[in-house]
């Protein structure tokens, strides 16, 4: 049976604010050809999946199928007090496709969501975070198929073209110390009736990790980059 995504498919849309406040770090991403994420189209095709994409369940189904061991929970966690942006990545990545209609309001979600974004508002693209919900009537209809979503990541990296930008002018980092970081993973759904389903994940994220300071997620790329 085919899989029906209850998403929307929805490209990244950078506000004017990150073009101009990023200055000398766009700059050096744009020449690299990572920053198709600063500055892409307002929708794509080849966007990566969103993370609630589920196989539809059965109609009339009861019950309720637990969460495989060993994964993340699905409630949303504040974020980690690390510093490595690798390790923040996973663990927003983990955030990101994990959730719980039964137990989580929509606002609650996008509540939780918020907490890990940076305060630097120059920089934060809160519309490609929350994008990666379905909207409040979708979720209700999550909520009605007591849907839930856990996750595991399998590797996170650097994209080759970030890493090539940095090595040719490794302070243009400092101007606001945002790293592009790929990760991928699974989600394994469940909803009432015992059905469950799983699903490979990629995404590309821009983490903010200053020195001194704990690390936030500033964006959803469009795509995933290698």
């Amino acid at each position: 049976m085919g899989k029906r995504s209850l998403s929307p498919r929805v490209g990244w849309r950078p506000s004017r604010r990150i073009v101009i406040a990023a200055g000398a770090l766009i700059m050096l991403l744009l020449v690299a050809g990572v920053v198709a994420w600063w500055t892409g189209s307002s929708k794509t095709a080849d966007a990566s999946p969103q993370p609630h994409a589920t196989t539809s369940p059965p109609a009339g189904a009861a019950g309720s199928a637990p969460p495989p061991d060993g994964e993340s929970a699905a409630s949303v966690a504040g974020p980690p007090p690390v510093s490595d942006p690798l390790v923040f990545a996973r663990a927003s990545a983990v955030m990101l496709w994990s959730f719980d209609a039964r137990t989580t309001s929509h606002a609650e979600q996008l509540a939780g969501m918020k907490s890990w974004m940076t305060s630097e508002s120059a920089y934060a693209d809160w519309d490609s975070v929350q994008a990666q919900i379905p909207d409040p009537v979708l979720w209700s209809r999550l909520k009605d198929n007591g849907q839930h979503a856990t996750a595991a990541v399998s590797e996170a990296h650097f994209p080759s073209a970030f890493k090539q930008a940095i090595a040719d002018d490794p302070a243009a980092i400092t101007e606001a110390y945002i790293y592009a970081v790929t990760v991928r993973g699974k989600t394994q759904l469940a909803w009432t009736g015992g059905g469950s389903g799983a699903e490979d994940r990629q995404i590309t994220l821009a983490v903010q990790c200053r020195p001194s300071a704990d690390c936030r997620l500033v964006a959803v790329a469009p795509r995933v980059a290698p």
